[in-house]
């Protein structure tokens, strides 16, 4: 094993908070990788039946008929989002939504790239962490793994060692955002920096237009990442939006993998009161600079690397638009005529209301989009 690794990390056998790093969805999505079309890094929702209010089911046809008028968050039962999910609007709005209702599978050569870029990130953070498998059983015991993980990791940053796969969450703009951040150490000159690795099938760099939907990605994860450092993340907030039970007692092994960190905790409440104490107490400084490493997956061959300028109104402005959709206020946008190119990657190009009608929704896709308040 590697002499570096300096903590344990654990993964849980369960769904809940993402154990899939953002940054291991492999992009299909510009036209040097026309070939491999494209794939919706979204959670798909069901393709048939929409859960309405009360749990009753909304069918497609009455959704896109109007007739049942229901905010994207209350129709795909999304407490809270993660980052790709923005990310992905960035991209090409519609796409993003036509994937949520007709997600398809994955071919084998799909999925093949996408193992590899998965393999590539866990040789990366096996390097510096042990992983150990927790089996868990609620969905407080999925976000107890993750507290613990950070728990574990906040330690080896004070003391500027180098930490991957950290989880970062916090509400933006009235919703709630969850993702994980790659890697953070700090550089020569002390500063703190984020690095994102992205491997590509092809030993070419990404286009312009695919760039800035990574650009954004690492924004976001610095604005999250201050804000939790900063005391702006509450628990209030946390429980609000997932809707968690902080008097949830933990599972045995999950009670059991905090007993060897060195945590007595027996809630779920318990645990979260311990990683807002750590983060706010932890003096840790805002995230400096922003890497982006671009590396060829069959050769490891690194094909590019940039730094990113952070730039907080426009990241904010973005937010507030991706936002207004979820909410209700706006039909989903499809590309400008200027990238009309990225349609011949696109698996929905066929079906796509936006290009019948040359820019314009043709039919109603989405319910009638609610007034802003």
């Amino acid at each position: 094993m590697a002499e570096t690794r300096e903590e344990e990390t654990a993964s849980a056998e369960a769904s809940g908070f993402s154990d899939l790093s953002d940054s291991e969805l492999v992009e299909f999505l510009d036209l040097e990788d026309a070939k491999e079309s494209t794939v919706s890094v979204s959670k798909p929702g069901p393709s048939s039946e929409l859960p309405g209010k009360g749990d009753k089911p909304v069918s497609l046809e009455n959704w896109k008929n109007g007739s049942d008028v229901l905010s994207p968050l209350e129709r795909f039962h999304l407490k809270y989002l993660y980052v790709t999910d923005l990310c992905t609007q960035n991209w090409c709005e519609l796409q993003m939504v036509y994937g949520k209702e007709l997600p398809g599978s994955l071919t084998p050569e799909k999925a093949a790239v996408l193992d590899t870029g998965a393999s590539i990130h866990l040789a990366k953070e096996l390097e510096l962490h042990d992983l150990v498998t927790v089996p868990i059983t609620t969905k407080e015991d999925a976000w107890a793994i993750k507290f613990l993980n950070m728990l574990a990791m906040i330690p080896t940053l004070q003391s500027e060692g180098r930490i991957r796969e950290f989880p970062v969450f916090g509400e933006v703009e009235g919703i709630f955002l969850v993702g994980v951040i790659d890697e953070l150490h700090y550089t020569s000159k002390g500063e703190l920096e984020l690095a994102e690795l992205k491997t590509r099938k092809r030993p070419v760099l990404p286009l312009l237009a695919q760039r800035k939907k990574d650009y954004f990605q690492v924004s976001l994860y610095k604005y999250m990442f201050d804000a939790m450092v900063q005391g702006k993340v509450t628990p209030a907030s946390l429980i609000h939006h997932t809707k968690l039970c902080v008097d949830k007692p933990l599972g045995p092994s999950v009670l059991r993998h905090a007993r060897q960190g060195g945590f007595s905790v027996k809630s779920f409440g318990d645990l979260m009161e311990l990683v807002f104490l750590s983060l706010t107490l932890s003096d840790l400084p805002a995230i400096d600079t922003l890497r982006l490493e671009y590396i060829h997956q069959e050769t490891s061959a690194v094909l590019g690397t940039e730094i990113v300028t952070f730039e907080e109104k426009e990241v904010e402005s973005k937010v507030q638009h991706y936002v207004t959709y979820w909410m209700g206020h706006r039909d989903p946008q499809g590309v400008d005529v200027e990238e009309a190119w990225k349609c011949r990657t696109c698996d929905y190009v066929d079906i796509c209301e936006w290009r019948k009608g040359h820019g314009v929704l043709t039919s109603s896709l989405e319910p009638k989009a609610k007034k802003m308040k």
